[in-house]
């Protein structure tokens, strides 16, 4: 039990610059105290005393904000940095060195029996207002964005973001992970200047179509200067504003 309490505070201190001393750690950090009562808590669902499991968890969630089943499996040197409205559902499994930021939500989507929460496999780190909802997969080693929504797998390595979440593109997403290891532990999930991959979409299509404008233009002047006659309409028609469209997107 003192071992992993142990274990706990040197997590966080690799973690959290903020942290400064085990003291500090210990006695007011409640993401440490929800997953010291939560063990407690998972040892009498176990044991079969579910009363006193629920009863435990209630207490932790009165104290710590943190709302955590005591039926949630969760492995060692789990942080939950800040903690307020963190709710972790019954069936959830947390693998080790996992990281959950404040708002964050691992709930079921239906309300069948058996199954119902997300997996987060080793490494994870969810960052502040997600939500993963639903028996789904979140491979090791993987992100998710702040206030993103995951209701499907998210694949080991890779970085989810948006509502619903998509997929950030791999090769960009291990570039900027090696700028933030190079700084230090990525928080939050997220990088700077990290973009959504549909505004990335719509951003290529924008620059796709003032390409073609261009070209358009560029013919139109050689067909004039090779003596071709060209419609009042065709020569006047509309044009959009790349940069209005841009600053909407963003």
């Amino acid at each position: 039990m003192f071992s992993r309490l142990r274990e706990d505070i040197r997590s966080v201190f690799a973690r959290d610059p903020a942290a400064r001393t085990s003291w500090e750690v210990l006695t007011c950090y409640p993401g440490l105290h929800a997953v010291a009562m939560h063990r407690l808590a998972h040892w009498f669902w176990i044991h079969q005393f579910r009363w006193l499991g629920r009863f435990t968890s209630h207490l932790a969630r009165f104290f710590t904000g943190i709302e955590i089943h005591p039926g949630a499996t969760i492995g060692r040197r789990f942080f939950i940095d800040h903690g307020m409205g963190v709710v972790i559902g019954e069936t959830a499994v947390i693998g080790d060195d996992v990281t959950l930021y404040h708002g964050v939500t691992l709930g079921g989507t239906s309300w069948n029996k058996g199954k119902r929460h997300p997996t987060l496999e080793d490494g994870v780190v969810v960052g502040a207002g997600a939500k993963v909802l639903g028996p789904i997969t979140i491979g090791a080693n993987s992100k998710v964005g702040s206030n993103a929504v995951v209701v499907k797998a998210v694949p080991p390595g890779t970085t989810a973001v948006g509502n619903p979440a998509r997929i950030i593109d791999s090769e960009q997403a291990q570039k900027r992970e090696e700028k933030a290891g190079q700084m230090g532990f990525s928080a939050y999930a997220l990088s700077t200047n990290q973009d959504d991959p549909l505004a990335k979409a719509i951003h290529g299509l924008l620059d796709h179509a003032v390409e073609t404008d261009r070209r358009i233009e560029a013919l139109l002047k050689k067909l004039e200067s090779s003596g071709v006659s060209i419609e009042d309409e065709l020569a006047t028609a509309d044009k959009f504003d790349p940069k209005y469209l841009s600053k909407i997107v963003d």
